[in-house]
């Protein structure tokens, strides 16, 4: 499909990567962009449409998708990241991390496909990361949950294949965000993201993979567990 002249939805879109996606979407020509996140009031882009959407909220999921029936591009970026240990502890954060980049991200999808549907297919992308794929101490509920939204992702790109949709699982490294704030390695810059993102929608690809740490990653799952854990931890 082409970003140009389409209407796209982007969720998290008051900062970081979903706040690229909607200035490089409205730059190549969208016609209209709902800019959803939790609070409507931080989206500070002109020229889009704010809407309310805590991913989370069945209710909020069902108002946004009957708010904005005219969606042909979903892009599903809301994310949390709880650092914390899955063996011992409060299970709580691993609950809220599945609860929004699974359960969230399925429900949005779930309440858009009939929109895309009418519409005559389009898209969704979801913004998953390289840590679909490995972890590292204290990230294993973000992984975790992350490695299921990429099952997720593989699993509803069959079952909206035959209404048209593509749907592309979007792969990150380190991104220059409040969001990696922490980190003190090597970071994309969010702009190349978003860049990647659209270009891999309009070439119909299925997995993109933004940056050479990733593909890296994604070269060495091939191998058992250690080689793409060393591959990683090095950074490429």
């Amino acid at each position: 499909m082409k970003v140009t002249g389409s209407t796209a939805l982007v969720t998290g879109a008051n900062r970081g990567i979903g706040r690229a996606v909607v200035e490089e979407l409205l730059a190549r020509g969208a016609t209209k962009v709902y800019a959803a996140a939790r609070r409507p009031e931080l989206v500070d882009v002109p020229g889009v449409v704010p809407l309310r959407l805590d991913i989370t909220d069945d209710d909020q999921v069902l108002a946004a998708a009957a708010a904005a029936p005219d969606v042909t591009l979903l892009v599903n970026n809301a994310g949390i990241a709880l650092p914390g240990a899955v063996t011992a502890g409060d299970l709580e954060p691993l609950r809220r991390e599945l609860d929004t980049h699974l359960w969230g991200t399925l429900s949005v999808v779930r309440a858009f496909a009939p929109a895309l549907r009418a519409n005559g297919g389009g898209a969704i992308s979801n913004v998953l990361s390289a840590m679909s794929w490995f972890t590292i101490p204290g990230m294993s509920g973000y992984h975790i949950s992350k490695a299921a939204a990429w099952a997720m992702t593989n699993g509803i790109r069959l079952e909206l294949a035959d209404q048209g949709t593509l749907v592309s699982a979007v792969h990150i490294g380190a991104v220059d965000t409040d969001f990696s704030a922490h980190y003190d390695g090597h970071k994309i810059p969010a702009a190349d993201v978003a860049n990647a993102l659209l270009d891999g929608i309009e070439a119909g690809t299925t997995e993109v993979l933004v940056d050479d740490w990733t593909r890296a990653v994604k070269a060495a799952l091939p191998q058992d567990a250690t080689a793409y854990a060393v591959a990683a931890l090095a950074g490429g």
